[in-house]
This record gives C-alpha cells, structure tokens and sequence, in this order.
C-alpha cells in the first residue's frame, strides 16, 4: 500500500507521498503520474490539507441495504449518483460548519473512489485499471433540503459537506474493509464494503457510461445504515480498515 496526500506548509501547496514520518515531495498531483522532486520534508512539520482536487464529484445513494430501509426508501435496480460541489471538500481536522443550524443535518460516512485513468464506457471488469487509489469521505446532507427540493445536489454541496482523507491510498483492495463512524466517541456507523449493492467496479463502471471519469475525479460509493444529525460541538471521526481517521468538528 502506498500513501498520498495533499499539504501545506507555510503559505505553499504540495503533493506528496508519505514514507513513515517523512513526505516525498511530488512535481504534480501524484493522479497525473507520480513524479519525486528530490525533497524530503517532515510529517510533522507540514500541515495535512485536501489529498484531492477533481474536476468531478460524484456521489452513490441508497448502496447499502441496511440504509435504504432505514430511510424508507426502495432499491432502484441501479446506482443513483448526483454530482456534489468539489468547493464542499473539507481536510482533515477541518471544521464542519453547518449551513442551516435549524435544519436537520446528518452525518455518512462513505468509502471514496479516487480515479487515476480518464475513463468512459468502461466494462465491470477493466473498472479497476481506473482505480488510482481510495479514501475516506463523508457525505453531509441537509435532510431538510433534500426532502423539500426532491433533488441532491444543493443539500450536499455547502462549504465543508464533503471531509475527505487525510490521505489517499493505492495499491489497495477495497473489496471488504471495516467502514465505522464515531460520533463524540460513540460508534455510530459500523459496516463493511463487501456489504455494497453495487461494487466499486460496478460503480465506476456505471458513472463512466457516456460520461468522461478524468484523473483525479472523486467518486462516493455511499454510506450504511446509522446516519443521524450533527450538533455544534461534535467531535466526528470517520475510518476504514485500520487507515489513519478522517477527524472533523463541528459548529
């Protein structure tokens, strides 16, 4: 498995690559192809920011059977995707900032599908050569508006509704991994991947069909059963498998 990343350190943006307590410094956006500057820097000496930056969005509702009943909601027979803002991705330790303090917004965490080739109409069994890699994510939904407005779009796509990271990660197979959300402590969300309806290459497959996937783009594979409201205040700590956690506050 190999560790990727976006970061800052003082007022500059970098790609890189992480190796133990050290970060590989990339020329480019490891996704265009990973290419070392010769610079070394310390973990601890830079700050962890987005580890993405897609041209595309994409989101899957209603892949876990759990969650679709829990929403009283009936399978569809296909993925339901929509597109989110990539201006709502958050980094880690960032700050979710909840846009309607008298609506009711929900927590889901979600395994993300980074993408690493430029894909359309792809078949289910060459999806993965797609695949750069795979991330944490978190889908923020106003529950409010997505009941009054019948679409997806803009209840998922205020500033800071999409956490994702800290890192990304290739080189894995995604296939069956634990997926739990805390809640101040409290598990909230607990499932596995291999308990999806529709895969990751069947997901990929899907969104590519007359639709261009570039390198870089982002895809949410959607969340289990146990989503619930966020309060200011909260401490949310998202993980799959045994990652490093996706951990954000809120106010």
């Amino acid at each position: 498995m190999r560790t990727f990343g976006g970061f800052k350190s003082q007022d500059r943006f970098f790609y890189g690559e992480v190796r133990a307590e050290e970060i590989d410094v990339l020329a480019q956006p490891y996704w265009l192809g990973i290419r070392t500057t010769g610079e070394i820097l310390p973990l601890d000496n830079v700050e962890i920011s987005i580890p993405v930056a897609p041209s595309k969005l994409i989101a899957v509702g209603l892949n876990y059977a759990d969650h679709i009943a829990e929403m009283k909601r009936t399978p569809l027979g296909t993925p339901l995707i929509w597109f989110k803002a990539p201006s709502s991705l958050l980094a880690h330790n960032g700050t979710i900032e909840i846009a309607y303090p008298e609506h009711q917004t929900d927590f889901e965490v979600e395994l993300a599908v980074v993408i690493g080739a430029t894909a359309k109409n792809v078949s289910r069994g060459r999806a993965r050569d797609f695949v750069f890699g795979y991330t944490i994510g978190q889908d923020i939904s106003d529950r409010d508006l997505q009941k009054s407005e019948k679409q997806f779009g803009r209840c998922k796509s205020f500033d800071t509704y999409t956490p994702i990271g800290p890192f990304v990660y290739s080189d894995v197979d995604a296939a069956d991994l634990d997926i739990t959300l805390r809640q101040n402590g409290e598990v909230k969300q607990r499932a596995r991947t291999s308990q999806m309806i529709y895969s990751v290459a069947e997901t990929v497959s899907f969104a590519s069909q007359r639709l261009t996937l570039f390198p870089g783009d982002v895809i949410l594979t959607g969340t289990p059963s146990g989503v619930g409201p966020l309060h200011p205040g909260d401490e949310i700590e998202a993980r799959i498998d045994d990652w490093p956690p996706l951990r954000n506050r809120v106010k």
